[in-house]
């Protein structure tokens, strides 16, 4: 196991000590240092954003203090992570500052695979001029053996691999790769044998010879559960890893169907999706997995099936094909494919995005501007920015027919004669995690909310953990009600939040229903809400939500003199939540954009994911900004129907029949944004205080 692959939390943790001894002492030379180890971590993980700030840091050091040596280190660093991020011009740029430096102070190793031949390498067969790349990977084998480095010697092998397998030469590719996993093997590096048992798999994918690919990317799927394994308590860093291995979960599920093994394709599908989201959970259930549960899951990944209640269709994405596996009656497993024609201007995850633009632009909402009554503004000041990703936004499309028919389609018409019974539970890909499925529309004009209620998981495995979880875990009495927090002091662009009135009419008719006094104004401080929210089984919350992730403004939990609360004082953060033990069988997330987060190979990652993930059972969600007098009159109608006995999902979908009849509120805007994932649980109502 390499040093980044023993732990990569514990080496983050003491740079980031280190980082603040060498600040405290003065010390501007370990400072540096300190700076470029974390950046160089943190791109580990794939989070090159936050590594490119740090190697900036270092860069500016090391050249203040003359430190030649430093200041060669940081530009391949930089070179590194801006190849990582696609800008590949600027990536050779600083890999040759590099070289130039490395060269100028005899340093062999900064001039080896590991840092300038090897990246140059890298970044030119990014830009396709594969004589030059396979040329500095050359240079960079014959300097690792000089040096006697293994590990760099099997990194250049590996990188001179996937340069022939790029000109086609796939048998020297292949004789590559294996010189790579077998020097992994020796070294111990996790990482680089999964690395090179997936690109051998790409390889015999290519050549046909199926077995083999099956056989590889199985060992490289195993690898990395292991590597994630050791990302012990770090959410946010198994989330960023898991987008650095998509293509290897995606392609072990799309042989295994070139074999016809559709059943075993479904299962490696599954052992990709919400990863993350199912440590958490297992955590939060105290069924936290080890190395040999990771083995066994793939032995009885067949009992996923039995305990689904209704008919199930998990989703994937590969290139131009949506490929549905229906589950019915929890064991019959038949597969759908829709396929984007092979003339798209755009690929297939881009294209969704682009209908799911163009579906909230027909319905009247926008999802990447304010909106309404219940939405942050779009943050733009240092106090309430999220760094992002960077990321091309999509844009929307013009369709012949309106892009709710057009969803239908693609969506639901390969499927729909497979659909049994009254529920259809959704376990979506990307972005259709944030498609407003209840608003489909078919030929003849009916919403799928007409044919069948829709419930939307994570995984199956998340359904399954929680049917399974421990008896008694959930909460059978006990309500937080939230509404209209005190927000008159919280400042976004330059104006004050407004207050939301029927926020607050909201959770006063709530808390009639449950004999509860709500939290609203400035009791609903973020303290009290964070105190609160393990010890009841329903959680409601009614305010402002942000769109990125829909984390929700509370009031300040202190009033600062002439000062404007800090991020800390008023946001609950999806940090936040999923630190907290959740016992709640429902949350109810009476917010803007409370179903919005970033869309990685993780899922959806936002606010309603966190609260799956801290232990909650179901969440009802909204997908956008939505209107404060809707909100109120749905979710009057939703409680009516909830406190009968009568479950969350059907619940949901007869409130959206309501709201459809009444006159006032029968735009789809007003009651398409709601959606529930996990559990269609039932309450059973009486005792609540």
């Amino acid at each position: 196991m390499t040093v980044w692959e023993v732990s990569k939390q514990l080496l983050i943790e003491y740079h980031e000590r280190h980082l603040k001894i060498c600040k405290e002492e003065g010390d501007k030379d370990g400072e540096g240092g300190a700076y470029g180890n974390l950046g160089n971590s943190f791109r580990m993980l794939g989070d090159f954003k936050t590594a490119i700030e740090y190697h900036e840091r270092h860069l500016k050091i090391a050249k203040a203090l003359g430190d030649k040596v430093g200041e060669g280190n940081a530009y391949g660093s930089l070179g590194i992570a801006y190849r990582n991020v696609g800008d590949f011009k600027t990536a050779i740029e600083f890999q040759e500052r590099g070289l130039k430096i490395a060269k100028e102070v005899g340093d062999k190793a900064g001039e080896g695979p590991g840092a300038a031949y090897g990246n140059l390498g890298v970044a030119y067969q990014n830009l396709r001029d594969l004589k030059r790349a396979i040329e500095y990977h050359e240079r960079g084998l014959k300097i690792a053996k000089e040096v006697g480095s293994k590990f760099l010697e099997g990194m250049s092998y590996g990188n001179l691999g996937n340069a022939y397998e790029s000109v086609g030469d796939f048998k020297t590719a292949i004789e590559y790769r294996e010189h790579h996993l077998k020097i992994a093997k020796e070294v111990g590096d996790k990482s680089g044998a999964a690395m090179s048992f997936y690109n051998l798999g790409r390889s015999f994918e290519v050549l046909g010879v199926l077995p083999k690919a099956v056989n590889c990317l199985y060992s490289c799927v195993r690898m990395l559960n292991i590597v994630r394994h050791d990302l012990k308590g770090k959410d946010e860093w198994k989330i960023s890893y898991r987008d650095v291995q998509e293509n290897a979960y995606t392609c072990l599920w799309r042989v295994l169907l070139k074999q016809g093994k559709v059943t075993e394709a479904l299962i490696a599908a599954e052992e990709g999706r919400a990863q993350a989201l199912n440590d958490l959970m297992e955590l939060k259930y105290g069924l936290e997995a080890n190395y040999s549960q990771f083995h066994a899951r793939e032995e009885s990944a067949y009992d996923l099936f039995r305990f689904l209640p209704s008919t199930a269709v998990f989703i994937a994405i590969d290139e131009l094909d949506i490929v549905f596996w229906v589950v019915r009656d929890g064991k019959e497993v038949e597969l759908r494919k829709m396929k984007l024609g092979d003339n798209a201007s755009m690929n297939l995850k881009d294209f969704l995005k682009s209908l799911i633009l163009t579906a909230s632009l027909e319905i009247g909402v926008r999802v990447g501007v304010k909106c309404e009554d219940r939405s942050l503004d779009k943050p733009r000041d240092e106090q309430v920015a999220i760094e992002r990703s960077p990321q091309t936004p999509a844009k929307p499309v013009s369709f012949e027919l309106n892009a709710l028919r057009m969803f239908y389609d693609v969506i639901i018409a390969p499927i729909v004669d497979l659909v049994d019974g009254d529920e259809l539970i959704l376990a979506p890909e990307g972005p259709l995690g944030l498609a407003p499925y209840a608003a489909f529309v078919d030929s003849n004009s009916k919403y799928l909310c007409d044919v069948c209620r829709i419930r939307l998981i994570p995984s199956l495995t998340s359904l399954k953990l929680i049917t399974d979880s421990p008896a008694g875990y959930h909460s059978n009495t006990g309500v937080l009600l939230v509404g209209d927090p005190w927000v008159q002091e919280i400042v976004i662009q330059g104006k004050i939040l407004e207050q939301l009135p029927c926020a607050r009419k909201e959770v006063e008719m709530i808390g009639r229903i449950f004999n509860k006094k709500p939290l609203i104004g400035r009791e609903a401080t973020k303290d009290e809400v964070l105190r609160q929210l393990p010890t009841v089984a329903v959680i409601h919350i009614a305010a402002h939500g942000r769109m990125e992730t829909g984390e929700i403004a509370l009031a300040p939990n202190t009033t600062r003199a002439s000062q404007t609360p800090a991020n800390e004082d008023f946001l609950l953060t999806m940090k936040d939540v999923t630190s907290a033990q959740i016992h709640a069988r429902l949350v109810v997330l009476s917010c803007c954009h409370s179903g919005r987060g970033e869309i990685k190979a993780e899922g959806i990652v936002g606010i309603a994911r966190s609260f799956l993930g801290a232990g909650a059972r179901a969440v009802l969600e909204s997908l956008w900004a939505i209107d404060d007098e809707a909100t109120l009159e749905f979710m009057k109608s939703f409680y009516s129907y909830l406190v009968k006995g009568i479950s969350a999902s059907e619940s949901l979908n007869k409130a959206m029949k309501h709201m459809r009849e009444s006159d006032q509120f029968s735009e789809v805007k007003h009651w398409a944004p709601f959606m529930l994932i996990g559990d269609g649980v039932t309450l059973q109502f009486g005792g609540w205080e």
